[in-house]
């Protein structure tokens, strides 16, 4: 890549090493090579990131032509309309399930699943603590009881062997949360549902094109469950789509995605349900949007990878894990500080990083779910917990603890990661994180 790189060769050399410090405290030496010095941007040196790539739009004329063709239909109901049918003929190319229903959001999704399932009173479902807390807003509306277990170090992904540690004889389901894209260790989770007879929903909000040992995410599981938020890597504003293979589910997801009803059948509700509707609109949009997802999820994978190679040595950092046999498709890009291993802060090092020019943030969610003001206070139904005040669950969120996910959440540094960047861009971004690496380095 170095022909298109915008350094010379002794530019980047000059550039890639980093200043030391002469004492603690003492301000950094300075190295010349090439008329440049390699102190840190933060301190009057040299930015590693010199350009920024612009953005793409992220829809056109695939999209128009879909909304063309929508406003000439007689109605914009999704019940037989032929955009969402063209929306879960696509998804199936993406992810090959049986039973397909689209839905008004990814949290919808969930909980289409989780009632699905038969979740109720006092169930179990052990889950991420660093999520969305839609991962977990249907479980409570089915008054069942979200368990938090803990994350793999750099994977960031639940720790098979934690869930196992935290089953109990009222454990229903496990919701598996492919965070950042990066897919859990499905098999693992599928073995370990398989021998206590659980549910394994996946939650793939956020790895639209993730793949996990060569097999399409959302396929492992007895449910999958999509986003088609804004943020996503593809889109219509908002919207979802939850899925099956499963015959005993698959057949309920229409029903409790639609009030309780089988428009198959309009023999009365024999359920009940909430309204989570898609509208032709949206499934329009959609639709189109599934057109360009291999090329987004194939030049993430990519970047992502790339700023892994680029990062991976560095003394100190943990970077993102992925599985080699796996695709992961970086919502965002994930790595982590040894805090031991520098002579600064988090909060420091994000600011040194961002005056090289690279876009950094620090942390993720602010607290893990189980940390936050309405789970200490379990106040989820007008101030008040109903199955708690039953006693259908001895659950205190307010002793809760997760330890490495607290860590990950206190030591962890984000990275954009757009399907438009380019290999250039990223390493300069890598660059960036090695200089300050090099330089904060005890």
């Amino acid at each position: 890549m170095s022909e298109h790189y915008p350094m010379s060769r002794r530019q980047f050399v000059a550039g890639a090493s980093g200043a030391l410090l002469a004492g603690a405290g003492a301000a950094a030496a300075e190295k010349k090579a090439g008329g440049q010095t390699s102190g840190l941007a933060i301190e009057g040196g040299p930015k590693a990131v010199t350009k920024t790539p612009s953005g793409q739009p992220r829809w056109g004329e695939p999209e128009l032509k879909q909304l063309e063709a929508m406003l000439r239909q007689g109605s914009l109901f999704y019940w037989e309309g032929p955009q969402t049918k063209l929306l879960i003929e696509r998804f199936q190319q993406v992810c090959p399930r049986k039973y397909v229903q689209t839905c008004s959001s990814g949290t919808a999704a969930l909980h289409i699943a989780v009632a699905a399932a038969g979740i109720g009173p006092g169930d179990e479902v052990i889950t991420s603590p660093v999520t969305d807390i839609g991962t977990v807003i249907g479980v409570l509306y089915q008054q069942a009881v979200p368990v938090f277990a803990d994350l793999g170090a750099g994977t960031y992904n639940l720790d098979v062997a934690d869930v196992e540690r935290r089953i109990t004889p009222k454990t229903k389901a496990i919701i598996a949360v492919h965070l950042t894209g990066n897919p859990c260790d499905l098999d693992a989770l599928k073995a370990l549902a398989d021998r206590h007879k659980l549910i394994l929903i996946e939650d793939c909000a956020q790895a639209w094109g993730a793949k996990y040992r060569g097999r399409p995410i959302g396929t492992v599981g007895h449910f999958a469950c999509f986003s088609l938020q804004n943020s996503k890597h593809v889109t219509c504003g908002d919207g979802g789509v939850v899925a099956s293979n499963d015959d005993r589910f698959g057949p309920l997801l229409q029903k409790f995605g639609d009030k309780g009803g089988d428009r198959r059948k309009w023999g009365g509700f024999d359920a009940f349900a909430t309204n989570y509707r898609m509208s032709e609109p949206q499934a329009a949009v959609a639709a189109a949007q599934l057109t360009r997802l291999e090329a987004i999820a194939a030049k993430r994978a990519r970047l992502g990878n790339l700023l892994t190679e680029k990062i991976a040595d560095l003394p100190g950092i943990i970077p993102h894990q992925v599985h080699p046999d796996d695709r992961a498709v970086y919502w965002f890009y994930m790595f982590r500080m040894k805090p031991e291993a520098f002579r600064c802060n988090r909060s420091q090092f994000v600011k040194a990083v961002l005056a090289e020019g690279a876009p950094i943030t620090g942390g993720y969610i602010k607290v893990p779910l189980y940390g936050e003001p309405v789970f200490q206070k379990h106040a989820f139904f007008a101030g008040r917990w109903p199955v708690k005040e039953m006693g259908l669950t001895t659950m205190d969120f307010s002793k809760h603890k997760c330890p490495e996910a607290e860590a990950i959440l206190a030591t962890g540094m984000r990275v954009p990661i757009y399907e438009y960047m380019t290999e250039e861009y990223i390493l300069s971004v890598a660059e960036a994180i090695r200089k300050v690496a090099r330089h904060y380095a005890a």
